[in-house]
């Protein structure tokens, strides 16, 4: 009798620790998760044939500042992430989904359409074009970077090898006013301690991939990142943790210096210590006196990924040295952000000014219209930014009207 009482218990006890643990996840999807249908779904409208049809019309969506435009510069561009131009003034965008990197040709239509170059890539990400030869691209894939001669029968050359997959795959490259290619790379994890010392870290080296070394640690997911053209400064993007809640922690706008440790796993914004990862005072003192801070905190979950400078030929003067950044927009909020463009007000010394919204409307009721990501800014008031939801890439341009 005792063996039956006691293995009754033990069923009942099962029984109670699978109902709890069931409302537990259920609780925590409510949360965290709400927002997740209303962002993912696509309307049945499509952004493509509401700008193309419904730029003079009442309704459309889309709020541009006085003197802007907008327009379908490229479209069937599935999964479009980062753009970069050649020299001969052709662009490359990479579709890290499909595993490709393609060419902007024109059709003669009005919109240009994707000629694909390069296929069957590890999720390519980062694109880079060589500064003293405007005909090499590099690309970097989830566990490599390559470069390649365009307009050749040349092959993609591996220059460096990098940690693959994890949760944070993508990889991005630029190239510095030093002329050494610089590559971020997203930690494994949402937070732990990475056992891969390159993780979370944006590295730097040569152009044909040697002297491979850490340039800054304790970043995220710095997926972006650019250098100021009045003092040479580089500014990244950087995507807070989740699961905290719905404000915290903010995402961030950070100035990287060599050498520094911006804080994660351990903190957030400027020097708060996750005491939900680490509740040491070891922790503690470090977020304090040795983590450096955020220079800029946006609203948690906005997903700040493409960000550039605004130059000063052909831009109106007032936006002169602010910095434009693409907004992914939230997937875990209970009230969905971002999905937009953002301008962060600048001086020229880069002393941080505020914020305003510079394009919104993306995000309806029924849905996410797109999802921006790379911004490219030119000369002569000309913006591309391009779209990896709705597969699309958009030119922004300014016209002076007295």
């Amino acid at each position: 009798m005792k063996s039956i009482s006691n293995r009754k218990a033990f069923v009942i006890f099962i029984v109670f620790f699978i109902i709890v643990a069931g409302a537990s996840v259920g609780v925590f999807a409510w949360l965290n998760l709400r927002g997740a249908g209303q962002v993912t779904s696509r309307p049945s409208d499509d952004i493509t044939e509401i700008i193309r049809d419904g730029k003079n019309k009442t309704g459309f969506p889309l709020k541009l500042p006085a003197g802007f435009d907008i327009e379908i510069f490229a479209e069937n561009v599935p999964g479009a992430r980062v753009l970069v131009q050649d020299a001969l003034g052709n662009f490359w965008v990479s579709q890290t989904k499909k595993g490709i990197v393609s060419q902007i040709t024109t059709s003669g239509e009005s919109a240009f359409k994707p000629n694909l170059i390069f296929r069957d890539l590890n999720r390519p990400h980062g694109l880079a074009i060589d500064p003293q030869d405007g005909t090499v691209l590099y690309i970097a894939e989830s566990n490599k970077i390559s470069r390649v001669q365009l307009y050749s029968e040349a092959s993609l050359e591996k220059i460096a090898d990098l940690p693959d997959g994890g949760r944070h795959f993508t990889r991005t490259i630029a190239f510095g006013p030093d002329n050494r290619l610089y590559v971020s790379i997203g930690s494994s994890c949402d937070t732990c301690m990475e056992d891969d010392e390159r993780r979370a870290a944006i590295y730097s080296m040569n152009k044909d991939g040697s002297d491979f070394k850490q340039y800054a640690t304790g970043l995220r997911n710095a997926v972006f990142f650019a250098w100021s053209e009045v003092d040479g400064r580089m500014w990244t993007t950087e995507m807070g943790r989740d699961f905290l809640n719905d404000d915290l922690p903010p995402d961030e706008i950070n100035i990287i210096y060599e050498g520094e440790n911006y804080g994660w796993p351990f903190c957030y914004g400027t020097g708060t210590h996750d005491i939900t990862f680490d509740i040491s005072q070891d922790a503690a003192r470090f977020c304090a006196n040795e983590a450096t801070p955020s220079y800029i905190n946006l609203p948690a979950h906005v997903a700040p990924l493409g960000l550039a400078f605004v130059r000063e030929e052909g831009w109106p003067q007032d936006m002169w040295y602010d910095l434009i950044v693409a907004e992914h927009g939230s997937w875990n909020r209970s009230e969905p952000v971002g999905y937009k463009l953002t301008r962060l007000k600048l001086d020229a010394a880069g002393n941080f000014l505020g914020e305003e919204d510079f394009i919104t409307g993306w995000l309806t009721e029924d849905g996410a219209l797109g999802r921006p990501v790379d911004v490219l800014i030119q000369p002569g008031g000309i913006m591309y930014v391009t779209d990896d939801h709705a597969g699309v890439i958009y030119r922004i341009t300014y016209q002076d009207t007295p």
